[in-house]
């Protein structure tokens, strides 16, 4: 048949980096404003860590079965779904906040403002549409690079709207600040529509040609290797999710991404809470402390690729646990502020190493349901986005400021469990299991 698609790898890659990280600012969504909502609202220390992880529910349990309706249909359709989701979430909030901030803020709207920011977390679940979407684009041998880039670059995203919001407030009000942020999310939305496409694969089924089709001409759209798309999905969305549940080794990588990926998302919303409370910073100095962790965090999942691609990727994340442990046991046995900072630190270069690694491993695993697999590990992986903040907030609840650092020893704890978990996939790899 006479194909032709749109797009290129380079350009599929580009498209959905920047879709990822309209989306995925979410995260910051409460963070840098809860102490002036919990304020303002009357709610509880518990109240406050719900609604900062809130947007990590829908953003963790939606990407399950959007990421495997990527091998049915591509991910540009998914893709756009949730990010119009996200918006009618921020539109939301923005009209909420410009008819009701400050003086009508009663506790009465605190379920409002938590289904506000589930939706608004929907952009948050981009990411394993994208990682899938992806993947479909890239040769094997350059998974590594593509998905470290992808991912490191959208995750970007929380680190400069957690340094952007406070700075907003300090020149505009709380209301005005959300409805730029919607508008930053709808600029997004337009240009992921005018710049990402599906892999070839799913571009010729588009145009009427059958499975076996598809792959041949998808196959031979480029003479470069290094182009052609070499990855293709065996099912539909039910196929896809049963496949790769039943496959071991994609367990072992949810809970990896758990502790490092979960662990990001928690600690991006929680940050602005704990430099204010424990040392006493203002809403900007928090905020610009925060985004230095989202940043950094970010910034090494890009390089992680490549360093996954070198040693592989579970070396990659045995390495990458073990530094992200150390960094966590030095805050919860400091006060010091400049060895609190390095403690983080470390904690941001092992997560964002482990990130990229535990994708490098995906395709590596589970090539026969990458969505599938990129939907329960990043969903479920996520997740922990949900769970650690109030986990986190227990521990202030119990013994006070001394409970935000206290706190970290669950991030010890987590960091030991993968190291376990890391031996036995690389010992099933040596016996061929």
């Amino acid at each position: 048949m006479n194909f032709t698609a749109k797009g290129s790898p380079l350009k599929g890659l580009t498209g959905a980096t920047l879709g990822f990280f309209f989306g995925f600012a979410a995260v910051a969504l409460f963070g840098p404003t809860a102490k002036k909502l919990q304020v303002i609202m009357g709610i509880s220390p518990a109240q406050v860590g719900l609604l900062v992880a809130i947007p990590a529910l829908s953003g963790s349990l939606l990407r399950i079965p959007f990421s495997a309706w990527v091998d049915k249909d591509g991910g540009r359709k998914p893709f756009l779904i949730l990010l119009l989701l996200a918006l009618a979430g921020m539109t939301g909030l923005s009209a909420l906040f410009l008819t009701r901030y400050p003086d009508n803020m009663t506790a009465e709207l605190y379920p409002l403002i938590l289904f506000f920011g589930f939706l608004s977390g929907c952009g948050i679940a981009t990411f394993s549409v994208g990682i899938s979407q992806v993947a479909y684009w890239f040769p094997q041998k350059k998974q590594g690079w593509a998905l470290g880039t992808f991912g490191g670059l959208g995750n970007l995203a929380p680190g400069v709207f957690s340094f952007l919001l406070p700075l907003a407030l300090s020149v505009m009000s709380l209301p005005a600040a959300y409805v730029v942020w919607s508008v930053i999310l709808l600029t997004g939305v337009c240009v992921y529509w005018f710049t990402a496409f599906n892999a070839p694969y799913f571009q010729a089924l588009s145009q009427g040609a059958s499975k076996d089709e598809a792959k041949k001409s998808a196959a031979d759209l480029y003479s470069e290797a290094s182009r052609k798309q070499e990855l293709f999905p065996s099912g539909g969305v039910v196929y896809t999710l049963v496949k790769s549940a039943s496959n071991p080794y994609t367990w072992i990588l949810v809970l990896l991404y758990f502790v490092t990926f979960g662990g990001f998302i928690a600690l991006t919303a929680w940050f602005p809470t704990f430099w204010q409370s424990l040392y006493g910073f203002s809403v900007t100095a928090a905020g610009f402390l925060t985004a230095f962790y989202a940043v950094l965090t970010s910034l090494f999942r890009v390089p992680g690729g490549s360093f996954a691609d070198k040693i592989g990727g579970a070396a990659a994340s045995l390495i990458s646990v073990a530094v992200l442990g150390a960094g966590s046991l030095i805050i919860v046995f400091t006060g010091n502020f400049a060895l609190t900072v390095f403690g983080i630190m470390l904690m941001a270069a092992g997560m964002g190493v482990n990130n990229a690694a535990v994708f490098k491993l995906v395709p590596k695993y589970i090539p026969e349901a990458i969505g599938g697999a990129a939907g329960w590990v990043g969903g479920l992986g996520a997740f922990g986005g949900f769970v650690l903040p109030p986990v986190l907030a227990s521990y202030v609840g119990k013994n006070g400021d001394a409970g935000y650092r206290q706190g970290f020893i669950v991030y010890a704890l987590m960091a030991a469990l993968a190291v376990l978990l890391i031996l036995y996939l690389k010992k099933t790899e040596k016996r061929g299991g």
